[in-house]
Parts: structure tokens; C-alpha cells; sequence
């Protein structure tokens, strides 16, 4: 019988393919691997066994509990929202509830709880990774880095990612030390 596990810390494509080629040399049978969850055939201890060896050894985790699952399904939508289409046309909050089908309050309270920071924290710490990658790809200045992280100003992007990289930006381009923080590392 097929059976839904969510998965923690999956935050790429290059998850799932891992995922899909581990499970396949292991002839787990499986019918949907996305962000966060994987249906999967467990027919047997072993099975299950293997199956959550395979999850742990490639840096993920079994998740267990429904707060984990709305905590971990918030960052797979901000991460979507920000990393891959560079921003927020609605309010944050708007969007996690319109997705979520929850009340923002709910939401924000449980992801501050879990998480240990609150979602606009993680929000910042998101567009900051990202200002980074497009800092090290040497293809924008940095107007053009705020205005696709829809910051009101330069000057804002400048005063987050200083308060949170102790550098300027013209700092961490010029230093190229470029410690750059996987998603999953980021809370």
C-alpha cells in the first residue's frame, strides 16, 4: 500500500534526484518524490529500514509531527517564492495563508516556535542568500539585485545584508570569500 512521508531539509531539484536514484538502486518502489514529500510502497521492516537509511545518509529527515510538516512546507514555499522566482507580487503573509489554507497567526506563532525565528527573519536570511548568488555571478549591479529581491531601495538590501554578513556588499564582491549558506542551513 502506498504511504505519503514527508521529508525534511529537501530544498532542490537536485533532492529529488538524489532521492529518486538512491531509492531506485535500493528497488524501492515510489510514485511521487516533490519537495517535502515522497510517496512511497513500504512492504516490509526492511523495506522501511533501508528507505529511512537512504533518507538520513543523504542529509534529510523523517518528519514526525503536523507543526514540522507546516513549518517545513512555509520554507519550501518561501524558498520557491524567493530563491527560484526572486520575490514576493503579494503580501508574505497573504501568500502563506492563501497556500497553506491556515490563518497567518497560526502560522507565524507555530513557525516562530519551531524554527526559533519569525518568518520575516527568515524571509531576509532567504533574500540575503540569494543577493549573494547573484552578487558572485557578476551579472547585476546592485540595484538590480534589490529591485529583483523587490526592496524598495538599494539602500535597504545594503543595510540588511551588512546586518547580517558583517560586510558591505562591495565587501563580500571584492573579498570573494563567499560563504554562502545552504537553505537548509539557514534556520
Amino acid at each position: 500500500m502506498e504511504e505519503t512521508f514527508y521529508i525534511k531539509n529537501m530544498v532542490c531539484d537536485r533532492c529529488k534526484q538524489v532521492l529518486h536514484q538512491e531509492l531506485s538502486k535500493a528497488a524501492i518502489p515510489f510514485s511521487k518524490i516533490e519537495l517535502g514529500e515522497i510517496v512511497a510502497t513500504i512492504s516490509s521492516e526492511t523495506d522501511f529500514k533501508t528507505f529511512k537509511k537512504i533518507i538520513m545518509a543523504n542529509g534529510f529527515e523523517m518528519m514526525k509531527s503536523d507543526t514540522e510538516l507546516l513549518v517545513e512546507k512555509t520554507k519550501e514555499l518561501l524558498q520557491e517564492k524567493i530563491i527560484v522566482q526572486g520575490g514576493f507580487d503579494v503580501k508574505v503573509s497573504t501568500y502563506l495563508a492563501t497556500h497553506l489554507n491556515k490563518d497567518y497567526s497560526v502560522i507565524s506563532k507555530l513557525f516562530s516556535t519551531e524554527a526559533g525565528m519569525t518568518i520575516e527573519k527568515y524571509v531576509i536570511h532567504l533574500k540575503i542568500e540569494k543577493a549573494k548568488e547573484l552578487i558572485q555571478m557578476g551579472q547585476f549591479t546592485f540595484s538590480e539585485i534589490a529591485y529583483t529581491l523587490n526592496y524598495k531601495s538599494s539602500s535597504h538590501l545594503a543595510k540588511q545584508f551588512k546586518l547580517l554578513t558583517g560586510l558591505s556588499m562591495t565587501a563580500y564582491k571584492t573579498a570573494k570569500d563567499w560563504n554562502r549558506k545552504t537553505l537548509d542551513k539557514i534556520v
